[in-house]
């Protein structure tokens, strides 16, 4: 089969890309500019790489022709210039979907957020949420994955926490009371998007993707902080405090240490989908728990923070946002 991966050069999109080349399949990659963390994955040997944007629709049909199905993975966590909520989640689905059903495109997968809703007063949320309705009244077949914290080699989960715990001897926990993470590991997330896109499964579903492990972030911080050999102190924050310092990051580093949503979604917790929401068939439930050895498999090299970090840097040039 032929699949189409929007944001396939970054976390999610590359690691389902090499899972299907594994097995024969070809990957169609579109991205906006590449991910080089991973520049490998252009050269996998049935891939082809498309550097359009999700704006340009003619593009996109093209890129779709004679593909079996859409994975749409692209997204953005906090708005850089043009980049915002609006148009790569809203306008960009929106293309996705047009450029599908002119392609003759029968299946969508999308990738969004566990606790993505309307009327919330957070621009990543509803911007999600738009997306997943875009699909859902599409026509296509699709699955929608409600996803909560993926984690993986690549990703900025454990590579923003390893760094921020070998630069920094303090850990600031987003608000006054601990609330719950249920990490997913991304081999269980791709096992789920090929079952929809590859086996036909979880027809016009939308579903809860969590890992089955559930940690206050406390614990999370401190079994990444065992693994990579720190004990970091760990102290709360306000909610707004963090908001500060996650737009000082994101005004100063290529990818931020973290975002204005990443707060929000922090001081909510990523453990509960909301009412409504599916759950998966017992088989394809995530089955990896945050191990020491899961959580090893996907560290970056141990470094700190640096000026490659830095907007202004030419090193980081490159470095975007899933």
């Amino acid at each position: 089969m032929r699949i189409a991966i929007t944001g396939g050069t970054g976390f999610v999109g590359r690691h389902l890309a090499r899972s299907l080349v594994r097995d024969g399949h070809e990957v169609v990659l579109i991205a906006r500019s590449v991910d080089r963390r991973d520049e490998r994955v252009r050269a996998l040997a049935t891939a082809r790489f498309c550097p359009i944007g999700l704006d340009d629709v003619d593009k996109l049909v093209a890129a779709f022709a004679d593909c079996d199905g859409v994975a749409h993975c692209a997204g953005i966590n906090r708005e850089l210039s043009k980049q915002t909520y609006r148009r790569v989640h809203v306008e960009g689905t929106r293309n996705v979907v047009a450029a599908a059903q002119r392609a003759g495109v029968r299946r969508i997968a999308l990738l969004s957020f566990l606790r993505a809703r309307p009327d919330c007063g957070s621009g990543y949320h509803e911007s999600k949420w738009a997306a997943e309705e875009i699909v859902r009244g599409s026509g296509l077949d699709h699955t929608i994955l409600k996803a909560g914290a993926i984690y993986g080699r690549g990703d900025h989960l454990l590579d923003h926490l390893s760094h921020a715990l070998i630069t920094f001897p303090v850990f600031g926990l987003v608000g006054m009371k601990d609330r719950p993470v249920r990490p997913t590991a991304v081999e269980d997330v791709v096992r789920i998007l090929r079952a929809a896109l590859i086996d036909g499964r979880l027809v016009d579903r939308t579903v809860a993707v969590t890992g089955p492990e559930e940690l206050l972030l406390r614990e999370l911080v401190a079994r990444v902080g065992a693994v990579v050999g720190r004990r970091p102190i760990m102290i709360r924050l306000p909610v707004m405090l963090q908001r500060v310092l996650a737009r000082l990051f994101e005004l100063t580093m290529t990818v931020p240490l973290i975002s204005t949503a990443q707060v929000r979604i922090l001081a909510e917790g990523v453990a509960d989908p909301l009412t409504g929401t599916g759950l998966l068939p017992a088989d394809l439930r995530p089955t990896r728990t945050f191990t020491h050895e899961q959580i090893r498999r996907g560290l970056p090299d141990p470094e700190p923070f640096g000026l490659r970090d830095c907007r202004w840097s030419t090193k980081s040039f490159g470095r975007m946002c899933d």
